[in-house]
């Protein structure tokens, strides 16, 4: 709290109090949500952010496992050498032209057999008898599957979607970009890197990494297979990303 210590001098104290408590001066503040996004003056969320937990830099705020708002451009005007620092944590900031297409139109059938990967892999990941649509046995009506997410038991195949644990769009922004289109295409029909599970889950999960969506289950197991994957094809973790997959793993597996 500001007193004035004697007569002549109030004014000139009020003023200065009056500009260190003014609103401008949290703005300085950095804002990290509930969902761990970090929220400075130039996100238009800024001031909707009600419930945070707050930081006098983004860059701390990144670094304590925060992540940008989505298509955050802020620093990029401001201080060039600031936002170089902060895209390094951020790598969809950097590589934004994903399209599903880099890795090839849908499910591949690189044998011609009429089966295809999605085919394919509720065929080998099935523990109960396939019935097939038709006597051609190219496409599965049914079979018995059960959940890496959930343990539950799944018979339609119309119920399962075909997870990439690790996603297109996360391998894109950790080194996918710079494969041949061979490659890509080898990876996203990978069996390795697919698994049939509940198709309203792995549309939560989306294209997030380990530090951003588990499985209600079988977390280890998951966080394992996501692991041994990404290093398989040799992408590439941010330092704040390698911080927080290790303590993820040491959380979930123990090591």
């Amino acid at each position: 709290m500001c007193f004035p210590l004697i007569n002549n001098t109030f004014i000139t104290v009020l003023f200065f109090c009056l500009v260190a408590l003014s609103p401008s001066s949290f703005a300085d503040i950095v804002k990290k949500s509930k969902s761990d996004i970090c929220h400075d003056k130039y996100s238009s969320y800024y001031d909707r952010t009600k419930n945070f937990k707050s930081f006098n830099t983004l860059t701390s705020c990144l670094d304590s496992g925060g992540r940008l708002p989505k298509n955050y451009k802020g620093n990029s005007v401001k201080n060039n050498k600031v936002n170089s620092h902060l895209l390094s944590k951020e790598p969809q900031n950097i590589i934004s032209n994903y399209s599903r297409s880099h890795f090839g139109s849908g499910w591949a059938d690189s044998n011609k057999d009429c089966q295809n990967s999605r085919m394919e892999t509720l065929i080998s990941q099935s523990v109960g008898q396939i019935q097939y649509k038709t006597s051609k046995q190219c496409k599965v009506k049914s079979g018995k599957w059960i959940s890496t997410f959930t343990g539950n038991t799944l018979y339609k195949a119309s119920d399962i979607d075909i997870d990439h644990v690790v996603p297109l769009s996360w391998a894109w922004k950790h080194g996918a970009n710079s494969w041949s289109k061979s490659m890509r295409v080898k990876f996203a029909n990978d069996p390795a890197n697919l698994l049939s599970v509940e198709a309203s889950l792995n549309r939560q999960k989306g294209d997030k990494g380990l530090n951003h969506w588990l499985p209600p289950k079988n977390k280890c197991q998951y966080i394992s297979r996501f692991i041994r994957v990404y290093k398989t094809y040799r992408m590439s973790l941010t330092s704040s990303e390698s911080l927080q997959y290790t303590n993820i793993k040491r959380q979930y597996c123990g090591n």
